[in-house]
């Protein structure tokens, strides 16, 4: 039985982002289905802001509040803390404050106008029976996501990452909150040549294409294929 047990979803970027963080590690961990629109009530004590992914190490407590850590970011952190092996963060000062950001800029802006202007209006309406707001999605993709990946482009510059010489947080979490816009419509990044390249990279790692394998098998079942943006 593994120490740590993600609670949480394979759908959500931030689950994906912690399980992505284990498997480049080698740290054995388990997820553990939470639906959190309508937690149960040992859920809703250890996520005050009611979010996923909820992290419990098992080897600290097996049941309540002790031993339990919420938001994907302080999870990443703590993990990094007890298996430095193999680091997902930078050793250096100025690459780790810069890992941090585009950690945080993915994690928010990223995830929030993608997930909130593309993947709900599309899932979530087919999901309660209605037809997919695509209106939305298609207006955020031409009027909010230009910046947004010009940005992630530019920021990569000749780099292969967004911090430092190796593979880091940043690139994990841009990764997995681009990926969730993926779930449910196509997302070209011909524009965007830096970021394409470095999209091809990540995806190849097996950290990121095993979580991803299990989001998609669920989210076909309701998008069969996805939307065209255009």
């Amino acid at each position: 039985m593994a120490d740590l047990v993600i609670y949480g979803s394979p759908v959500s970027p931030f689950v994906r982002k912690v399980e992505a963080v284990c498997l480049e590690k080698g740290v054995d961990y388990e997820v553990e289905a939470v639906n959190v629109f309508d937690p149960p009530a040992w859920f809703r004590e250890i996520s005050p802001m009611k979010r996923i992914p909820v992290l419990r190490d098992r080897s600290i407590a097996e049941e309540g509040v002790a031993g339990t850590i919420a938001d994907s970011s302080a999870i990443c952190g703590y993990i990094e803390r007890k298996h430095p092996e193999t680091p997902v963060y930078p050793a250096a000062a100025f690459a780790y404050g810069r890992a941090l950001f585009v950690e945080e800029y993915a994690d928010t802006h990223l995830a929030a106008s993608g997930g909130l202007g593309i993947f709900r209006p599309i899932f979530f309406a087919i999901n309660q029976g209605k037809e997919p707001d695509l209106d939305t999605a298609r207006a955020t993709w031409a009027e909010k996501m230009p910046d947004i990946l010009g940005w992630l482009d530019s920021a990569l510059g000749d780099a292969e990452f967004y911090a430092g010489e190796a593979m880091s947080i940043a690139d994990i979490t841009v990764t997995t909150c681009l990926m969730q816009l993926d779930l449910v419509a196509d997302v070209p990044l011909d524009g965007y040549p830096a970021l394409a390249a470095h999209q091809q990279r990540m995806r190849a790692r097996e950290s990121i294409a095993a979580p991803y394998a299990r989001a998609e098998k669920f989210i076909r079942r309701a998008v069969p294929q996805p939307f065209s943006l255009a």
